[in-house]
């Protein structure tokens, strides 16, 4: 026969168990800051870290971006701002050149820019065709602009590129050039040679 103790009554055949009370669920179970997760919930030392990792991100990508950029934005910003002023350069002097001879010549740009290096130098080629008789010419072919190299077996200047060539005097002997070799006007002045820096054309015309 059933009998019943401190536990509650022990149900017949054919009856239902009371339920029994729920067990007690602390109140922090459901708080996720509380439950040790940093990532969730209200913590404002973790926000104000995500905070602080995304500007300096941003930061170091931005300046890491700038510097990248600046070379290729002064490239088209100098130009708009800067002055190629009239200048006459020396070259070297007479005895230099002997008579027949055509020689590179280098000289120095007069506002050239802070990460030029090397580049700001410019190239020219000379020719000594008599006592004072010279004649400078760009280095660049008129096809294109690529650089022009002297042959002094062809007595021919040549462009590597789409096989263009000139005459010891500049003019077109064969290619695709629609043009002679561009100038620089020439001088001596005191058993010096100078050229004239100013106005040189686009080589592609």
């Amino acid at each position: 026969m059933p009998t019943s103790d401190e536990s509650g009554p022990i149900p017949t055949s054919g009856e239902r168990a009371p339920p029994s009370n729920p067990p007690d669920i602390p109140e922090t179970a459901g708080d996720p800051a509380a439950a040790g997760n940093p990532d969730k919930g209200e913590c404002g030392p973790c926000e104000e870290r995500r905070r602080l990792l995304t500007f300096l991100t941003l930061g170091i990508g931005s300046a890491a971006g700038a510097s990248l950029l600046a070379p290729w934005l002064g490239l088209f910003v100098t130009p708009l701002t800067r002055t190629d002023p009239t200048e006459w350069r020396d070259v070297g002097s007479l005895e230099d050149f002997p008579v027949g001879r055509t020689l590179r010549v280098t000289y120095r740009d007069p506002e050239p820019l802070p990460w030029a290096g090397y580049a700001a130098r410019n190239a020219a080629w000379v020719r000594r065709d008599g006592s004072e008789e010279f004649a400078a010419f760009t280095t660049y072919c008129t096809h294109v602009g690529c650089a022009v190299r002297w042959e002094e077996g062809a007595r021919l200047f040549l462009c590597p590129c789409h096989g263009g060539a000139f005459y010891a005097d500049g003019s077109v002997a064969a290619g695709p050039p629609p043009r002679p070799l561009d100038r620089y006007p020439i001088r001596i002045r005191d058993g010096r040679v100078e050229i004239r820096t100013e106005g040189i054309p686009d080589p592609r015309g």
